[in-house]
C-alpha cells in the first residue's frame, strides 16, 4: 500500500510590504500546533517515508518541525519548488518518479488551496478544506507510485488542530 500525506504549513506571520511572502515564518502558536500535530501523526505512520515540501519558510519550517519529531534527518528532506509556485497532482507524480517503491509513504508539506485540491482529486470521496496544520492521508491499493492514480486513492485519516 502506498499514502500521501498532505501536510498545510502552520500558522504563519502576517504578510506584509517587509516580509516577502516567500519568507515569512511561523509565528510561536504556528510552532506550538505543528509540533502537536506531528505528535499525531507519529502515532499513524510507519516507516520509511520521505519528507517533501514547498521551499517557502513557512512550510519548510514546519516539514523541519514534524521531521525532528518523527525522527528523521533534516537533511533527507527534499526541497520542491513546484510545491510553492503550482502545486497540482502532476507536481507530485513528478516527485514520485524518483521515489523507490520500497518507500510506501511521502509526506507533502505546502499550501492551500493546492493541498487541499490535490488530495480531493486522489480521492475517490474528496477531502474537505485543509486547514493551517491540518493534514489528510491519502492510501492506494498498490505496491508501486505508479499505481498513484486520480481518483483511486481513499482517504485513511484526515486530522485537523483544535480550535485554540
Amino acid at each position: 500500500m502506498k499514502k500521501l500525506i498532505f501536510v498545510r504549513h502552520g500558522r504563519a506571520e502576517e504578510q506584509s510590504d517587509e516580509i516577502p511572502d516567500f519568507d515569512r515564518s511561523l509565528t510561536d502558536k504556528g510552532k506550538i500546533i505543528s509540533a502537536h500535530m506531528a505528535g499525531l501523526l507519529r502515532e499513524k505512520v510507519e516507516g520509511p517515508f520521505i519528507i517533501a515540501t514547498s521551499p517557502a519558510f513557512r512550510a519548510y519550517e514546519t516539514a523541519l518541525i514534524f521531521a525532528r519529531e518523527l525522527e528523521i534527518d533534516p537533511g533527507t528532506v527534499i526541497l520542491n519548488n513546484d510545491l510553492y509556485t503550482g502545486a497540482n497532482i502532476k507536481t507530485v507524480a513528478g516527485i514520485l518518479e524518483d521515489i523507490d517503491n520500497k518507500i510506501d509513504t511521502v509526506v507533502f508539506f505546502g499550501h492551500n488551496p493546492a493541498f487541499t485540491e490535490i488530495p480531493d482529486r486522489l480521492s475517490r470521496e474528496g477531502c474537505d478544506f485543509l486547514p493551517k496544520s491540518g493534514l489528510v492521508c491519502v492510501s492506494f491499493k498498490t505496491d508501486t507510485w505508479d499505481g498513484v492514480v486520480h481518483g483511486n486513492g481513499s482517504i485513511e485519516y484526515f486530522l485537523k488542530p483544535e480550535k485554540a
